[in-house]
């Protein structure tokens, strides 16, 4: 009897040792095939993102650099000498620009986009206590460039966030 054990034991032993070494092999290749399905998915997923997140970035950009005040106030001249009536055209040129790129939010991230609404809300802001300083909307252009000449505008920062994006996805 104890030979029949021994000699059931010496068949079933390296069955079972076979079938585990090959349970073990073929389930470390069925995970490494499913990481390769998954990485063609966001691999071909990214391919199909990317150019429209460039597109989106470009574009916030191009936004970025018509709302700096430095550059606006050379491309927006005034519709009259009232230094209200001249802010009033700027921050509706500037929700304009806005409004016709609104939808970039959806392709890039949360920071960049706080950033861009930050530089649109403070470049509005300073265009408002400019004219309230101003006697003439010729002094609004003045002060602004003067200004601009000689500290950073908030779109040259939004710029930063949007370059540092688009640099994290290539």
């Amino acid at each position: 009897m104890e030979d029949k054990l021994i000699e059931s034991i010496a068949y079933i032993l390296p069955a079972v040792v076979t079938g585990l070494v090959a349970y073990y092999i073929f389930r470390d290749m069925l995970k490494q095939q499913t990481n390769y399905q998954k990485m063609q998915v966001l691999s071909e997923k990214k391919k199909e993102t990317l150019p429209i997140k460039l597109k989106a970035c470009e574009r916030m950009l191009l936004f970025c650099d018509r709302i700096n005040p430095s550059k606006l106030v050379i491309r927006v001249h005034p519709i009259s000498n009232k230094p209200k009536d001249y802010a009033n055209l700027l921050a509706s040129t500037i929700e304009q620009e806005f409004e016709h790129n609104l939808v970039q939010q959806l392709y890039v991230s949360q920071q960049t986009w706080v950033a861009i609404l930050a530089a649109k809300k403070a470049v509005t802001q300073k265009i408002r206590v400019t004219a309230e300083n101003a006697n003439e909307a010729k002094d609004i252009v003045e002060n602004i460039l003067i200004d601009y000449s000689k500290n950073i505008s908030p779109t040259d920062t939004a710029k930063e966030f949007i370059i540092r994006e688009v640099k994290g996805h290539l």
